[in-house]
């Protein structure tokens, strides 16, 4: 969900997001801040971001030596950046580089947006930008990160933290999770929906959601959520309850809230809540100004509730959320 940020820029200019790319690096979060932020999407019909790579080097040994990145800006185009997405790599006890330390540091306090993918929380921390602030990373490294920076309010169980102006993606697979929560947070959920489409990934999944559950298969197939999930998802504007999921779902209340843990490291509840609240989102976005409108086709309720979820789950009012993201928005 979208939340105002301090880089957020005006008029027309592409916010401008760079990756630091440093020796070891991993290709697969490479490859998922390019997918994100650097393809053109002609089908939206502007461009979304300015996406650069820069390495302190002009030739980079990536992990296990798999190949060499050559051809990239050099590390000061880290200073032109509005989001800083910072480098990782599987030897988190090798110290960074201080010239990549000294970037981040002059990133964060010019009021640039920082990014971590998986170990990526190990660069931030070194630089120093983590300390008293949430964060994550990925679950076998929680320990050694524990150890290392004890002021930092490691998260080590979710996939994702938004700490506003620093965010912290746990495993690689979560990097898509937090790029696509950062194009809903810098252009809406219509636009974040359209990229997921053609990533072919799931639209939205909730950083506090664990970073592993119990059974990423069902045992049986009668045990999937996905039917009632769908169903649900065609009627957010009836009364739903938990009580009514289950009785679609032919089990007890207690069996869908332990169905809903293991299988979307969630709350039925919950999930209904923020499901009711990426409609109204997207009734805004699409041009419904009547907010009691939005609250009701959504099955919030009342305008009123709608400001208080808005305000909670995005930090923002739904008038500023349709000033953002509505039609005529820049």
């Amino acid at each position: 969900m979208a939340k105002e940020s301090s880089q957020e820029r005006q008029g027309a200019e592409p916010h401008r997001v760079v990756v630091v790319v440093d020796e070891y690096s991993n290709p697969f979060e490479l490859g998922c801040a390019t997918e994100v932020f650097g393809l053109r999407r002609p089908e939206l019909g502007r461009q979304l971001y300015d996406f650069r790579l820069c390495s302190p080097e002009p030739r980079t040994l990536m992990r296990d030596g798999f190949f060499t990145l050559t051809g990239v800006a050099g590390l000061e185009a880290a200073d032109a950046a509005d989001t800083l997405i910072v480098p990782n790599r599987p030897d988190t006890e090798v110290p960074r580089r201080p010239a990549v330390l000294d970037a981040v540091r002059r990133a964060h306090a010019r009021g640039a947006r920082l990014v971590g993918f998986c170990s990526g929380a190990f660069t931030l921390a070194e630089a120093g930008v983590l300390d008293g602030r949430r964060a994550t990373a990925h679950w076998q490294w929680a320990d050694d990160f524990r150890a290392r920076f004890p002021s930092v309010r490691l998260e080590p169980e979710v996939l994702f933290v938004d700490d506003g102006d620093i965010l912290t993606a746990a495993g690689s697979a979560a990097a898509l999770d937090l790029g696509l929560h950062l194009v809903r947070r810098d252009h809406g959920a219509e636009v974040a929906n359209a990229v997921s489409r053609r990533l072919v990934f799931a639209a939205h999944r909730e950083g506090g959601q664990r970073q592993f559950v119990e059974r990423p298969m069902p045992d049986l197939p009668d045990e999937s959520l996905a039917p009632v999930l769908a169903w649900a998802q065609e009627r957010l504007d009836a009364p739903l309850t938990v009580a009514g999921l289950a009785a679609r779902a032919a089990v007890s209340p207690a069996t869908l809230h332990r169905r809903f843990q293991a299988q979307l490291g969630t709350t039925p509840l919950t999930w209904l809540t923020r499901e009711r609240l990426a409609l109204a989102c997207r009734l805004i976005e699409r041009g419904e100004s009547r907010f009691e409108v939005v609250a009701r086709r959504s099955g919030i309720g009342t305008a009123a509730h709608l400001r208080t979820l808005m305000r909670r789950e995005t930090g923002i009012t739904p008038s500023a959320y349709r000033s953002r993201f509505g039609p005529g928005a820049a």
